[in-house]
């Protein structure tokens, strides 16, 4: 008798990477999306114009991140529900557990686009930062086996977290325990691009 530890005897290969590209996929949007949005605000003067009133630093942040969240749950939801549904990837847990590791995963990078964009000076520039941020956590994120200084360097790429807690659900079945520390990490990792990007405001305008 033989025990799967992860999927079933009919999983395929699909199954197994197309698990965690789930979470890359949304990952690459959302970032793209909310940094060229962000980008455009303060390009066109928008930006400049919230720094000059009343209005605390924190509370445009926040207020760009519930408004992008928006837009960012329905990417989640429509990848998750595609994927799942018309492509027929198996998943052996709870569907509710997959939709909210990828909508943390959204809001992580919703955060970071937001953060990246503050510094970047074009769209061209925020295209730019793909390669040296994006492409690397597809690497480290657990598709492949990676050892060593690599292997260690993937504790700190958000992604990694995703990936390991959408295999626990999707192949392995399990529940909220096995995820809740990588969900209070993504978080962790968004209210640190949140705080910083509060601070690179300062280059803005101060209030």
């Amino acid at each position: 008798e033989i025990q799967y530890l992860t999927g079933q005897q009919d999983s395929t290969l699909f199954d197994k990477f197309g698990s965690q590209l789930i979470g890359f996929i949304v990952y690459f949007f959302v970032f793209l999306i909310a940094g060229i949005n962000f980008l455009t605000e303060r390009t066109s003067g928008t930006l400049e114009k919230l720094l000059s009133t009343q209005i605390r630093r924190w509370e445009i942040i926040i207020g760009f991140v519930i408004g992008f969240s928006v837009l960012a749950i329905l990417q989640s939801a429509l990848v998750s529900l595609f994927s799942i549904g018309i492509l027929k990837l198996n998943i052996e847990g709870n569907m509710a557990y997959v939709l909210l590791i990828i909508l943390v995963t959204a809001i992580n990078a919703l955060t970071l686009g937001i953060l990246l964009s503050t510094i970047a000076n074009s769209e061209f520039q925020m295209v730019q930062f793909i390669p040296i941020v994006i492409i690397p956590q597809l690497f480290l994120c657990g598709l492949f086996r990676v050892t060593g200084f690599w292997g260690n360097l993937q504790y700190i790429m958000p992604l990694h977290y995703t990936s390991d807690a959408l295999v626990e659900v999707i192949l392995r079945g399990n529940g909220f325990v096995a995820i809740m520390k990588d969900i209070i990490i993504l978080l962790g990792f968004s209210c640190l691009f949140i705080c910083l990007n509060i601070l690179l405001l300062k280059k803005q305008r101060r209030i």
